[in-house]
C-alpha cells in the first residue's frame, strides 16, 4: 500500500507539470492561496467523513502543495535561466558535514539537476569571497532566526560583498543535546555550539548550571569536538549527531517550540525572475541624517502598495552614529 502511494504521489507531480504549461499559456500566478485553500478545506471535510483526522489531513497536503509550487517555480526559472542548468552546483555553506547550513543547501538545489559540489568554509566572508573569486557558483548563508533575530554578521557583510541574493530558503531547526554514546546529562561538563545556538537554547543552559560553553566556527565543527571530547556535548540535529556516532540526550532545547532559521543563497550575477512567480526584494539604502527622512523613503513603498516584510538598521563602519538600513519588499 505505501508503495501505491508512493506511485501516485509521482503521477502528481507529473500532473503538476502539466498545470504549469496551462499557467504559462494564460499567463496566470503559479500560487493561487485562494485556490489552495479551497483544495484543503474540500480535502479536509472528505477526510473527516473517512474518518481522518483534519490535522493529520491538513499538514499532508500542505507539503504536497508546497511540493508542487516550489516544483513549478524551479521549472519555469529553469525555461528564464538557462545557464543555470549546469552539469555541476558548486556550492559554499559555512560548517561541512552536519551543519544546518548544509541542510539547508540540499533543501533548496534538490530540485536542480546536477551534481552538487560541497564547499564547507570557516566563516561568512570565506562563503562570500568564494562566490566573488568563482571558486564556487553558489552561497548560503544564514540571514535570520525566530528564536535569536536577525544574523548581524551577514547583515554587515553583504553591505560591501559583490553578490546577488536569489533565492532563499526556510528550514526548521530542531535542537538537541548530542553527546558520545553512554553518556548521561550528570557525565557533561562542557557543551560545544555555534554562538547561533548557544543563543537560541539560552534559557535549557542556564538550568544545567555552570557548565562550561565552548563557542565553534560551525555546527559541524562543534560535533567533532563532542566526538572527540569524554564527558562533552554538542547541540545539534538528531541527524547531524547520527553521522559523528552520537547520541541524543534532549530533544526540544530551543527558547521556543517554533524555531525556524532563514537562509540567503547568492550568485554573482541576479537571475532573470518571472511575474508569475511571487518575489522578494532586498535593499541598502543610507538617509540623510535629519527628521523625517526614513519616514519619507518608506512612504514611497506605501504610495505604490508594495509590502515590506524587514527594516533592519545597521552601523557604517568607521562614520560613528551613521546607519545603513536592509528592506526587503514584496515586490
Amino acid at each position: 500500500m505505501d508503495s501505491e502511494l508512493l506511485i501516485l504521489l509521482a503521477k502528481r507531480r507529473r500532473l503538476s507539470h502539466s498545470v504549469l504549461e496551462y499557467k504559462i499559456t494564460n499567463n496566470k500566478p503559479i500560487r493561487d492561496e485562494a485556490r489552495e485553500l479551497a483544495l484543503l478545506e474540500k480535502l479536509i471535510n472528505y477526510g473527516k467523513s473517512l474518518g481522518l483526522d483534519p490535522f493529520y489531513i491538513n499538514n499532508v497536503f500542505q507539503v504536497i502543495l508546497e511540493d508542487s509550487v516550489l516544483n513549478q517555480q524551479a521549472m519555469l526559472q529553469k525555461s528564464l535561466n538557462p545557464e543555470s542548468l549546469s552539469d555541476t552546483h558548486k556550492v559554499a555553506y559555512l560548517g561541512g558535514q552536519g551543519s544546518y547550513s548544509q541542510l539547508a543547501c540540499h533543501k533548496y538545489f534538490s530540485r536542480r539537476p546536477g551534481t552538487l559540489v560541497e564547499l564547507g568554509c570557516q566563516t561568512f566572508l570565506d562563503i562570500t569571497q568564494s562566490v566573488e573569486k568563482g571558486q564556487a557558483d553558489y552561497g548560503i548563508l544564514p540571514i535570520e532566526n525566530t528564536s535569536s533575530g536577525s544574523i548581524n554578521e551577514v547583515f554587515d557583510l553583504l553591505q560591501h560583498a559583490q553578490v546577488s541574493i536569489i533565492g532563499e530558503v526556510t528550514h526548521s531547526v530542531e535542537h538537541c543535546l548530542l553527546a558520545q554514546e553512554g553518556t548521561t546529562l550528570k557525565d557533561i561538563n562542557k557543551i560545544f555550539a555555534h554562538h547561533q545556538p548557544f543563543a537560541q537554547c539560552s534559557r535549557f543552559l542556564e538550568g544545567l548550571g555552570d557548565l562550561t560553553q565552548e563557542a565553534c566556527d560551525s555546527t559541524s565543527s562543534a560535533l567533532k569536538l563532542a566526538a572527540d571530547t569524554p564527558n562533552s556535548a554538542a547541540i545539534g540535529s538528531a541527524q547531524a549527531g547520527k553521522g559523528f556516532g552520537l547520541e541524543v540526550l534532549k530533544t526540544g532545547l530551543a527558547n521556543q517550540a517554533e524555531n525556524h532559521s532563514r537562509f540567503i543563497v547568492v550568485a554573482r550575477q541576479p537571475l532573470q525572475v518571472s511575474t508569475q512567480i511571487p518575489t522578494k526584494t532586498s535593499l541598502i539604502m543610507a538617509t540623510k541624517q535629519k527628521v523625517g527622512s526614513l519616514a519619507d523613503a518608506l512612504m514611497v513603498f506605501k504610495e505604490h502598495n508594495i509590502n515590506m516584510t524587514k527594516l533592519e538598521s545597521r552601523p557604517v563602519p568607521g562614520n560613528p552614529w551613521e546607519e545603513v538600513f536592509y528592506v526587503d519588499l514584496q515586490a
